[in-house]
């Protein structure tokens, strides 16, 4: 990995040297997080960072000092606002960056515990960790008075006049509101507010180019944004962002007796109206503890906001008194950290890869870096006007992001760590695969290599109509592809299906068993569903939802084949650019000569049987989450659509009803409960299939 500094340390420095360079580096980062909002390294990497000096502290206790990254929180407080004075201390957690991590804390906390003579039935708490900024709010007899970041946990910052336009933040408690009361939480930005931000300014940056100005730079993940929207100057910004709050704590209180739990304070702080978490629970075990944070490891991104965490709190407060606290953490809690999504690493190079349909697409070449639960060497940079957009040129340091199975891809460059005189990305004039023209066709954002007989466009297509999501020829990837094309026994989709297999036989890596198996796939893949044959044909535009609807409406490849532009137009989910496309592709004599192979070789032209079922749910919008029990997740929602209702994947003011089934997603729900939207269990949902009506 790159270096995060002018110099790197040398490799041969002593302990004390290295702790030196270490504190010096993480101070540096803290200001550039808390202070600046603008952080260099990804949280992942500034951990790595934290954990090797916790480990050579640790080893040589004797260079331990009381101004050490490892026993402050936070970092300096900005002198773009007056200080406050926390009354409590607001301090940092401890982290577990796995399950090995969390059970060591979880035994140690059971020993400290049976120490204590407190080891009977013990109670843990686990919330969210919210990726956002830690915020004070205080309120006198329940009017809200002052909010302040958390600084360095001492001193933080007054935003109070910009606090006060989170429309999430109540500006008045309810009903038995204490003299004083403390509540503290996380003002994070929303992920349809982060993209609306992103959106917003890509769109002010253009208007500023157009005029000669300078645009600002693109926000690249919602906790920066957040952070940055809330320490502006002027309120009004503040308030057009779209910034909320989850209250997660206690904290300062006056007049009212405590309540004896993290829980039970909690649902007193929702009861006065603060937003809290619903996605929290209490658990009896840590064995339900594990099983908590593994199931938001998987389901992080059905939320509408990020994480990177679980929060897990011993939730008897006498209990956690007891317990107490190191220089700068809870011993009565942690932060079980989800797998790192964003890492900096160096750009090393950028390419363009050739696609299926000639699209030209740059990508980066990365000096491999573990991220989003994979090593990642290879990363998309979309498009031409993205490259210039986020500003990246070979030799960055770039954050890169990889979430869940999402294609890892560049965020954006750490500009305090570009190297002098580094000269921008060009885009190529010439396709690096058979040296013709790239076109930008007007209106697009793409550019085009036009050469009808570019190889890569030959394999590019060869290997998605073998697909799964196409024809899915079991034997038939990539590699196999690339081999048939280079020994001239493939040519085109087609011939797939006059392959000389007995050549094949002979090849080094096939026998019988392999050469059957292949025949017995290619014979399979002829009884594919038409929508999987259009879709495999390549159409520029078309993708599976398109074929589906065109095989649905029109019936057969023949219907499909000379309908008109109008006609095509005219289905529900095509309009006109992709009518525009399929008419022109099938008007296409070479591929007019494809297709005819096609059928000759017998594969499936006709599309699916018209239900006979009753549309009882004909123009309704019904969204599936969790999974159904009698249903597979494509059963539900194909009974759905087979009674003429839609299964969209999310919960909108259109939605009929919510179905849900085991393990739902959060974000559905929650959308649901917001929007008012009916929410029906398995019994219900077969009831709406039957009938088209709610339950009475």
């Amino acid at each position: 990995m790159p270096t995060t500094s002018d110099a790197s340390p040398d490799p041969d420095l002593d302990p004390a040297g290295r702790i030196d360079w270490l504190r010096d580096e993480i101070r540096r980062h803290n200001r550039a997080y808390y202070e600046l909002d603008a952080p260099i390294i990804a949280d992942a990497d500034y951990d790595l960072l934290v954990r090797e000096l916790q480990a050579l502290e640790a080893t040589h206790p004797d260079l331990i000092t009381p101004d050490s990254p490892t026993r402050t929180v936070g970092g300096p407080v900005s002198t773009q606002f007056a200080p406050v004075e926390h009354r409590i201390r607001m301090m940092s957690l401890d982290n577990a960056m796995d399950e090995g991590e969390l059970r060591a804390w979880g035994d140690r906390t059971a020993r400290r515990l049976g120490e204590l003579g407190l080891d009977g039935d013990v109670r843990y708490v686990c919330e969210l960790k919210i990726d956002g900024l830690a915020m004070s709010l205080r309120y006198e007899s329940g009017r809200l008075v002052q909010a302040a970041t958390r600084g360095d946990g001492r001193t933080g910052e007054d935003v109070t006049a910009n606090v006060l336009r989170i429309a999430g933040i109540p500006h008045r408690l309810g009903p038995g509101s204490p003299e004083v009361l403390e509540a503290r939480g996380e003002v994070y930005l929303p992920l349809a507010a982060f993209e609306a931000l992103k959106e917003r300014t890509v769109a002010e940056n253009a208007a500023a180019e157009a005029a000669g100005r300078k645009g600002r730079p693109v926000p690249v993940n919602p906790r920066n944004a957040g952070a940055g929207s809330l320490r502006q100057k002027d309120p009004e910004v503040t308030a057009s962002r779209g910034l909320d709050f989850w209250c997660y704590q206690l904290g300062d209180l006056v007049g009212a007796e405590a309540p004896p739990s993290h829980s039970a304070a909690l649902e007193w702080l929702g009861a006065l109206g603060l937003p809290v978490n619903p996605a929290t629970g209490v658990f009896t075990s840590l064995d339900e503890v594990y099983a908590f944070c593994a199931h938001w490891v998987e389901h992080r991104h059905d939320l509408p906001y990020e994480i990177d965490g679980v929060v897990v709190k011993v939730d008897d407060l006498a209990v956690q008194a007891a317990l107490g606290a190191t220089a700068k953490a809870p011993r009565w809690a942690i932060a079980y950290k989800l797998p790192p999504e964003e890492r900096t690493t160096l750009l090393r190079d950028i390419h363009v890869s050739i696609g299926r349909t000639g699209k030209a697409t740059p990508f980066a070449v990365l000096e491999p870096v573990f991220v989003g639960g994979s090593t990642v060497g290879l990363a998309t940079l979309h498009n031409q006007d993205q490259v210039r957009l986020k500003d990246v040129r070979p030799g960055d340091t770039v954050v890169v992001r990889k979430a869940g199975d999402v294609i890892p891809e560049v965020v954006g460059p750490v500009l305090e760590l570009r190297p002098d005189a580094l000269a921008e990305w060009e885009f190529p004039t010439e396709c690096p695969a058979c040296g013709g023209p790239l076109v930008r066709p007007e209106g697009e954002a793409q550019h085009l290599c036009v050469n009808p007989d570019c190889p890569q466009k030959r394999w590019a297509r060869i290997a998605h109509f073998a697909s799964r999501g196409a024809m899915d020829i079991e034997g038939l990837g990539e590699q196999q592809v690339a081999l048939f094309l280079e020994l001239g026994l493939l040519d085109d989709v087609a011939g797939i299906y006059t392959l000389d297999l007995d050549r094949i036989r002979e090849l080094r890596g096939y026998g019988e068993t392999s050469v059957a198996n292949l025949r017995a796939a290619i014979e399979v893949s002829k009884r594919r569903p038409l929508a999987n044959l259009l879709f495999g044909l390549n159409v520029v535009h078309l993708g599976q939802a398109g074929a589906e609807a065109l095989a649905s409406a029109l019936g057969s490849l023949e219907a499909v084949r000379t309908a008109s532009v109008a006609d095509l137009a005219a289905v529900e989910g095509v309009g006109p650019v992709i009518a525009e496309s399929v008419h022109d592709f099938f008007a296409d004599p070479a591929n007019a000569a494809l297709v005819d192979r096609l059928v000759a070789a017998g594969v499936n032209t006709e599309g699916p049987e018209r239900s006979v079922l009753p549309q009882t749910l004909a123009g309704r919008s019904v969204v599936v989450t969790g999974t159904v029990p009698g249903f597979s997740r494509e059963e539900a929602e194909a009974a759905i659509k087979a009674r003429g209702g839609k299964s969209p994947g999310s919960v909108s003011k259109r939605t009929f009803a919510l179905v849900v089934g085991d393990e739902p997603g959060v974000s559905k729900l929650t959308k649901a409960e917001e929007l008012g939207v009916p929410v029906l269990g398995p019994e219900a949902f077969r009831e709406l299939l039957d009938t088209g009506e709610l339950p009475g």
